[in-house]
């Protein structure tokens, strides 16, 4: 309070210093002596209540370089560094002031040669080391291999470090620039040391090939030190690899070998006689045997089931132009011949095969046949006798067997492989005349068109191929990006059209004239056939085409309008095989996997 006082009483006597000596208006009135003295209050009070000025305990600041930091450029004083050589900080600096390099030369690690800052790693600064990393390899495999190197801090180019006596005896060389002259001596040390070592070892050891020493001794190049078990037996696949590579060298050598696998032909006759009282065998056709009409009509009912087969049934066939015979081969290795007009019996079993029939095909007369297994043999059999007139092999699976349809050309096969080829047989001197390699994929189908002057072949490679008979040079090549796999071709009766089973469930119609085009107004769909090899076929008269599917069914399409016109349940499982009577013009056999043949009216 003192101390309150003490100023409020220098502050009044400066104001009285300051106030001017002025005598007040003297005046008589009375009224106006009352205003002057409520004014001297007012006054006076005023003067008690702004007689104490502020005051501040806290040190006087020089704030100088506040205001000039304020009055500058953020940019500039954001952008300028501190100077190192300052004590004293009159703002609060950001990071980037901070840590921003002291003015002078571009830093020479910076990206865009200017300075960004002493730190290239989040701890601190990190120098790229002036040495190659092969330099820095070879001096560290030398420390490691010899115990010296180079000393990397020296400036003088002789300066070591590690150890000097081996420093001395190797000369100072580094293991990548040994000198030729120390590497031949020091291979001859090591032989001389070998050698010494052989002489300790003994005899018997050294002559014993299963030792170590004997292996040493005796090898010739650095990989010949391993030591090889004993001999074991070879297993199945071994020896199946080694019987064909036997097999191909002996090609090679022009050596015949037997490529099929060779089995003891059986056959069997099951009818009563084998020729009738005038002597006529029993594979003679009957001779008022005719066509009934021209006219075709769809069948309805079953009227035969043929039932032999242990298994299914692959591929039927009718005797040639009469019919009253027809041909089953069989995955039970069989094939058998049926009789069509009289008892409905099987006449004849031919066992020659020891793996499923693939194919089979008959003669113009239907005196022979061909069979093809998976037995990898092709066999002409005689229909009559059931004897083999002959076997041909090239050591792959034939898919398909052909004969030339010409008459005078009936000593022709052509067989379809799996190794891509068609190959061609004259079967009277048993010699293959041509081979036709042109196909990327195994060959499923050979259909002769044009008079038998060119035939048509389908593969695997979903493709269709055109030849000349005779010329292994592909006239024809049909192949495009939304084609399946075909494998199943029937000619239409006409010879003007092929049928095509695709493997999208389609059969699709191509021309046989020069151009081999797909009718694209022709198409036959609503089966199921995708990955079944199902046969399609025509009707004599061409007004049907017909085709089995992978549900056992039998379906049956009107040529002209391409529509369904009947469809029928045949088999249980798939109907892989469907042929029309040759005379009888509206009776049907069809065959399935399920081991039947059946005869539709």
């Amino acid at each position: 309070m003192d101390l309150l006082r003490s100023y409020s009483n220098g502050a009044e006597e400066d104001d009285d210093d300051e106030q001017p000596q002025v005598q007040p208006h003297q005046t008589n009135h009375p009224e106006t002596q009352q205003i002057d003295k409520q004014d001297e209050d007012e006054d006076e009070e005023e003067t008690s209540i702004i007689s104490l000025p502020s005051k501040s305990a806290a040190p006087k600041v020089d704030d100088t370089a506040l205001s000039l930091l304020s009055t500058s450029s953020a940019v500039s004083s954001a952008a300028k560094p501190l100077d190192p050589t300052q004590h004293l900080v009159s703002y609060n600096p950001t990071y980037d002031q901070l840590w921003a390099p002291i003015y002078g030369p571009a830093h020479p690690y910076a990206k865009d040669g200017l300075a960004q800052g002493l730190r290239n790693h989040k701890l601190g600064f990190v120098e790229n080391a002036a040495i190659d990393s092969f330099v820095f390899d070879e001096q560290y495999n030398t420390f490691h291999k010899y115990g010296y190197a180079a000393d990397p801090s020296a400036s003088a180019v002789n300066n070591y470090v590690g150890d000097f006596d081996a420093l001395e005896k190797n000369r100072a060389i580094s293991v990548y620039n040994i000198p030729q002259s120390e590497q031949k001596r020091r291979r001859l040390e090591k032989k001389r040391e070998n050698e010494e070592e052989d002489e300790v070892v003994d005899k018997a050891e050294v002559e014993n090939p299963a030792s170590d020493s004997w292996l040493v001794k005796n090898k010739t190049s650095p990989w010949a030190g391993k030591k090889e078990g004993l001999p074991t037996e070879l297993t199945e696949e071994q020896k199946k690899y080694a019987e064909e590579y036997a097999k191909k060298k002996a090609e090679e050598r022009g050596e015949k070998v037997e490529k099929g696998e060779v089995v003891v032909d059986k056959t069997t006759f099951h009818g009563k006689e084998e020729k009738d009282y005038q002597g006529r065998p029993w594979i003679s056709p009957p001779k008022d045997v005719k066509a009934t009409n021209d006219h075709c009509y769809i069948p309805k009912r079953c009227v035969h089931t043929w039932s032999g087969h242990t298994k299914g049934v692959s591929a039927i066939r009718f005797f040639p132009k009469y019919g009253h015979l027809i041909l089953s081969a069989g995955m039970d290795t069989k094939v058998k011949i049926w009789d069509v007009f009289g008892s409905g019996k099987c006449m004849r079993t031919y066992m020659g095969h020891s793996k499923a029939v693939r194919d089979i095909c008959f003669t113009n007369d239907g005196t022979k046949f061909l069979s093809a297994g998976y037995d990898k043999n092709i066999k002409l059999w005689d229909t009559e006798t059931g004897q083999v007139i002959s076997t041909f092999s090239t050591g792959k699976v034939p898919y398909v067997v052909k004969l030339n349809p010409d008459d005078d050309k009936q000593n022709v096969l052509l067989a379809g492989m799996s190794d891509k080829k068609i190959v061609q047989w004259d079967m009277n001197t048993g010699e293959i005349t041509q081979e036709y390699d042109q196909h990327l994929g195994a060959v499923n189908t050979i259909t002769f068109v044009d008079n038998n002057r060119r035939f048509v072949t389908s593969s695997d490679d979903k493709s269709l191929r055109v030849w000349e008979y005779g010329i292994p040079v592909v006239i024809k090549y049909i192949s495009e990006p939304h084609m399946h796999s075909m494998p199943a071709i029937s000619v239409h009766p006409n010879t003007n059209w092929l049928a095509a089973q695709s493997l999208d469930n389609q059969i699709l119609i191509y021309s046989t004239r020069e151009r081999f085009q797909l009718n694209k107004k022709k198409r036959f769909a609503g089966h199921i056939v995708a990955g079944y090899a199902c046969q399609v076929n025509f009707s004599p008269d061409g007004r049907f085409v017909m085709s089995g599917d992978g549900e056992g069914k039998m379906w049956f399409w009107d040529w002209k309008t391409c529509k369904v016109f009947r469809t029928l349940k045949c088999h249980e499982g798939v109907c892989i095989g469907c042929e029309w009577h040759p005379l009888e013009q509206s009776k049907v056999a069809t065959c399935g996997w399920d081991g039947l043949i059946k005869y539709w009216d």
